[in-house]
């Protein structure tokens, strides 16, 4: 399959990604990169996702737009193995939009043979947009692509506009919890109990819950004691470009 994509803008990138480790508590290492993604505007310069998804999301560039970061993602993984980095997967953004295209399935699988990249190293990653679908076409088309090999991860879980109870509908693998969850750790005993009933309702629901916005030692600690093995944050590192994510004792 041969598929062109524009992959520049005036001579720069047009996306370019940015990587963080999410990392088990349990032993403290690397588990999974996640990526962020810059857009490079002529006019505008450097736009941070928070400034761009949702106008791309309306006028529907988002799909020409998840093609960049995905190509990129994959050039990314293919170097990482390379550089013997110890990681189960990479994620990158995915608009749930993209689900209902009736060539998903084929178009990343031709991405993934193009790059030479397994299926089971690559995670899409999906805001809480998701949850609004309620056609079927989203899901079944996300349980496909997991036979597939590929994993989905839902990001942005407890925050104010998520819709939780519609967490059932899709079949996804992680749960990210939204940084607003892990804030409420140590207010009180009801917070505490409120945090771990979110972490209860992913694990029950057959997916890994990931936390977000970690910021101490004590907070990881206590997420681990809640069932949650899995975190990103402040503790674990922030986002780097790709050529400074290397191998360090067999991690980064």
């Amino acid at each position: 399959m041969e598929q062109e994509v524009q992959t520049t803008v005036g001579g720069l990138r047009a996306v370019e990604l940015y990587y963080r480790v999410i990392r088990e508590i349990s032993s403290g290492s690397t588990a999974f990169l996640q990526s962020q993604t810059r857009l490079n505007t002529p006019a505008l310069g450097v736009m941070m996702p928070e400034s761009f998804r949702d106008v791309s999301e309306i006028t529907n560039q988002c799909i020409s737009l998840f093609e960049l970061e995905l190509v990129q993602a994959l050039e990314a993984c293919a170097k990482f193995t390379e550089r013997e980095i110890v990681f189960d997967w990479l994620s990158v953004y995915m608009p749930a939009d993209y689900l209902k295209n009736p060539r998903a399935e084929y178009n990343i699988m031709g991405f993934c043979e193009r790059f030479k990249v397994n299926t089971n190293k690559m995670c899409f990653a999906l805001s809480a947009k998701l949850l609004e679908q309620s056609d079927g076409k989203a899901a079944r088309t996300l349980l496909n692509l997991r036979n597939k090999g590929f994993h989905f991860m839902l990001t942005g879980f407890g925050s104010d506009s998520c819709p939780m109870m519609k967490l059932s509908e899709f079949d996804v693998d992680y749960v990210m919890l939204s940084p607003e969850v892990t804030q409420f750790l140590g207010r009180s005993e009801r917070s505490d109990g409120a945090v771990k009933s979110i972490i209860d309702f992913v694990s029950e629901l057959e997916a890994i819950p990931v936390a977000d916005g970690v910021r101490s030692a004590k907070q990881a600690e206590q997420l681990y004691s809640f069932g949650c093995n899995y975190c990103a944050g402040a503790l674990v590192g922030n986002y780097m470009s790709e050529r400074y994510i290397r191998r360090k004792n067999e991690d980064q």
